[in-house]
């Protein structure tokens, strides 16, 4: 089993890479191999628009973004981070979401790509994200990208790890419970994998 964390943050080490590297670590706990990507350092164009995708199945561009998205659809759990800039993801990840438009063309246009029920169950996904706001609505931007992203590659929107108030705070370290949960969020995940895994070995 294999989690695997996409940070898309442009701060290196900030609150929501801890974050997410508090869940990869609940999930190595737990059992899986864990593996953390980071947007910032790979090199990759944004998604042109020119619908190629649309009539071909794949994408006209090849960077660091391609091997990805073949690891993606290999794993078991898929974490996307980021931290809410203007009320929504960063430009890092929406640029790599947007890159996945390929496999929303495939189920889609050209539907020959589908992702049975029990397939979506056994991939779980995950919104890792702080803001500085204490507002209640300070995430709800980015939860529709999230769900587009992770529906369009067979895997369900599992549960968000999310932390507001970072100001108050004075950074994700300050906060009294979010590392801790994200690690037990990441060892749940992997043990609700395991679970499925053996009951079906059961059978």
């Amino acid at each position: 089993m294999n989690a695997l964390g996409i940070s898309g943050s442009p701060r290196k080490g900030g609150n929501t890479e801890t974050l997410l590297d508090a869940f990869l670590a609940g999930a190595e706990e737990a059992g899986a191999e864990t593996r953390k990507v980071i947007l910032r350092d790979l090199e990759f164009t944004s998604c042109k628009g020119c619908n190629a995708c649309h009539k071909t199945g794949k994408c006209v561009l090849t960077d660091d973004i391609t091997p990805l998205f073949d690891e993606i659809l290999e794993a078991d759990i898929v974490a996307l981070a980021s931290p809410i800039y203007s009320m929504g993801i960063t430009a890092e990840l929406k640029a790599f979401i947007d890159r996945g438009q390929v496999y929303w063309a495939r189920k889609f246009i050209l539907k020959d790509l589908y992702f049975e029920y029990d397939h979506i169950k056994r991939h779980k996904g995950f919104f890792i994200s702080t803001a500085g706001q204490n507002w209640d609505h300070v995430f709800d931007g980015a939860y529709p990208v999230i769900t587009a992203f992770f529906n369009d590659i067979g895997f369900e929107y599992t549960d968000n790890i999310i932390a507001n108030n970072m100001d108050e705070y004075k950074g994700i370290k300050g906060h009294p419970t979010a590392l801790e949960e994200a690690k037990k969020r990441g060892r749940k995940a992997v043990g609700e994998l395991q679970s499925m895994s053996a009951k079906t070995e059961g059978e």
